[in-house]
């Protein structure tokens, strides 16, 4: 991790195509560290999670060069490295496991984030029809330790096709099934951070399991 936290802050600094291009084998190095730390968790949660197959890492990391084609900013390299585990990779449209590596802003993380409508509606009918298994997964102690809250943005009201006066409407309301937490630079470069990613998503392999049943079923 300290090769790939050197050269993100560094990048930080200088993200521009010139130094870049000068420290191409510096990147280089960063990747191939990343896709070894993406491997090895590829390999502890295809045993939490039996759903995850051992997929090549190349499938599940994220380019670092940026699509500037839309957006005001302008800078051509993500400061970050980020990896999405799922069956069928970074694309996937099933819940998975995500783990970002970022100077002062690193997070572990899963679920799904902002799913096509069928998708979403698939989650929240299954929610409907069984709050209760949903709910003893996400206000159990051991998992909001890690994952307090349903990140993402949330509706005001009731999602269309569902009744307003559901008991367990909170629960309906998110357009992300997503959770995460962030993570010190410490316990990025410490001798416990596999061990920290696998107990929290010994965790989250619950709700993931959760949520990808319910995409089944729909």
């Amino acid at each position: 991790m300290k090769t790939i936290i050197s050269f993100l802050k560094d990048l930080q600094k200088n993200n521009n195509k010139e130094w870049f291009d000068a420290n191409r084998d510096r990147y280089q190095e960063s990747k191939e560290h990343m896709l070894f730390f993406t491997e090895l968790l590829i390999q502890e949660i295809h045993k939490i999670d039996p759903e995850i197959p051992l997929l090549s890492p190349k499938d599940c990391l994220f380019r670092i060069f940026r699509d500037v084609r839309f957006s005001n900013d302008k800078t051509p390299y993500k400061t970050h490295m980020g990896s999405f585990i799922a069956r069928g990779g970074r694309k996937s449209k099933r819940a998975g496991y995500y783990v970002h590596i970022e100077p002062g802003n690193s997070f572990l993380g899963g679920g799904i984030w902002c799913p096509e409508p069928p998708e979403l509606k698939a989650i929240r009918s299954e929610i409907f029809e069984h709050p209760e298994d949903f709910k003893d997964i996400i206000e159990a102690p051991g998992f909001k330790k890690y994952f307090p809250e349903i990140q993402g943005e949330k509706l005001k009201t009731a999602p269309k096709g569902f009744p307003k006066d559901f008991e367990e409407i909170e629960l309906l309301r998110p357009k992300s099934y997503a959770f995460g937490f962030q993570v010190n630079d410490q316990k990025v470069l410490g001798e416990d951070f596999v061990g920290l990613i696998v107990d929290a998503f010994q965790e989250l392999a619950r709700v993931n399991q959760y949520l990808n049943a319910s995409l089944d079923k729909n």
